[in-house]
This record gives structure tokens, sequence and C-alpha cells, in this order.
């Protein structure tokens, strides 16, 4: 089903592998810029790192957004930090949930994942074709499997409450629409800075980060404008650019 809007076209499928990979298919074949995917159940939700991103029918918001910005390729994973903002502030108004953002592509309640976002990029002689965002919600899950019940809750098990699907995509759209706007004014993060360091989960505590088997520790002093994650070490300031990396609490997911 396809339905027009006048700021996106919303492509709705009952199922569908992965979002992102649908999303990417239709960029190829020139879909236009803020064409809208949503999936009631994905076969094969992809999560940051080749993880898998649980998504049974009915349960959750998996969405994932075509964009065409005229923008420099490593400005693209800066659109990962601009929508956790959005949903954030969606989740805070409609469902009265207080989430925090772990760096850089989750937002975390009581401990555990509730949100995570997908950025993926494709480049031609240097300049983005199109950028997919892809946005997947635990709404109204009621529990999660053995690996994932310690780090994964839902907006129903968070509030014990049900709230409507669409009205949640609606916000979240509105809203992100408006961050992008002043993003692609600014060209970094200036424009959201103070309030994404403000809901930084690690902010001011002892992190790790884990590049392969290399492991850095240190103290998360927020993000720079071009999204970068600021770790002071015993060595200096280190910049961490999203990426091959995972960022862990000393004592836990976050």
């Amino acid at each position: 089903m396809v339905m027009m809007n006048n700021d996106y076209n919303m492509i709705k499928l009952a199922e569908v592998d992965s979002t992102n990979e649908y999303a990417k298919k239709i960029a190829k074949a020139g879909a236009k810029h803020f064409t809208v995917v949503i999936a009631e159940k994905q076969s094969a939700g992809k999560g940051r790192l080749g993880r898998r991103f649980l998504s049974h029918a009915g349960t959750g918001i998996f969405m994932s957004i075509v964009l065409r910005p005229d923008i420099e390729p490593e400005m693209a994973s800066r659109l990962t930090l601009v929508a956790a903002v959005a949903v954030r502030r969606v989740l805070n108004n409609i469902c009265q949930l207080e989430t925090a953002i772990k760096w850089p592509n989750d937002l975390v309640s009581d401990g555990k994942k509730v949100c995570g976002i997908l950025t993926e990029m494709s480049t031609e002689m240097g300049r983005v074709k199109y950028v997919i965002l892809g946005v997947g919600i635990n709404v109204s899950n009621e529990s999660f499997e053995d690996e994932l019940s310690d780090v994964a809750t839902s907006i129903l098990m968070l509030t014990g409450k049900r709230y409507d699907k669409e009205t949640i995509i609606e916000a979240v759209l509105k809203e992100f629409l408006l961050y992008y706007e002043k993003f692609l004014i600014t060209g970094d993060l200036s424009c959201i800075k103070r309030e994404y360091d403000s809901c930084l989960v690690n902010k001011d505590k002892m992190v790790k980060i884990i590049n392969g088997n290399t492991v850095l520790q240190g103290i998360c002093r927020g993000v720079g404008n071009a999204g970068e994650l600021l770790v002071e070490t015993e060595k200096g300031m280190e910049k961490i650019i999203s990426g091959e990396v995972s960022v862990r609490g000393v004592y836990g997911y976050v």
C-alpha cells in the first residue's frame, strides 16, 4: 500500500525481510526523497554491526526512510544522532516515557534498549546518492527471548500501556523532519549538541570502547559537532568515530 503526504510517500508492507533492504532496492530504482517504508513484520531485521533486530508481527515499529541529502559522505552517519533526538522527544511527549541515548544509535530506558537506529549509505563520484535511515521501536512486546531479556525492553513493559503505532510513526516523521532541516542548514550537530549531551546515558561516566580486540577505557564527555564521541583517557581526549566500534558501560550494557 502506498500513501501520499505533502512531506513524504509511505509504503506499508505486511512482511518483508528488512525494511532497510527494501528501501535500498527502491532507492536504487529511483524512489523519491523521504519515501517511508513500514512493515508489520521483518523476517531478517538488521541492527548495527550485523546484529539482528527482533521483529515479530504487531509488536513494534519497523520503518526505513529514503533520504537524498546534498551532503558529503562523512556527514551521513550524523543522521543517526539526529534521528535519536527526534525519536526520544516523541517517546517523551506521546508515551510520557523518559529515555536516554546510548551513542550512537540506541534509546534506552531502565537500562535496556527500547529503540535502535541504523543508517546506511550509497555514494557515487564522492557524493551521497541516498541514505537509508532505519528506525526500530519496541512498542508492545510483552517479553523478550533469552539472550535479549537482559538488554531489551518495550514501551508496554515500561509504561504498562499500549500506544497506537500510527500515532507514534506520524509524530516521529514530523519531528525528524524538523531536526533534519536544521541539520542541513548547519551541516553538523551544533543545532542538537546541547540536547544530545543532556540525554547521553554515559555522560561523565566510565565507558569501554571495543574495536575488535582493542579496548579503550575512559570517561565519556559528550559528543563533538561531527557526531564523534569524546572520551577522556589517561593520554588525553580521544574522538571516537561511529563505525565498527561498540560502546559499553564498565559494569554492563549502559
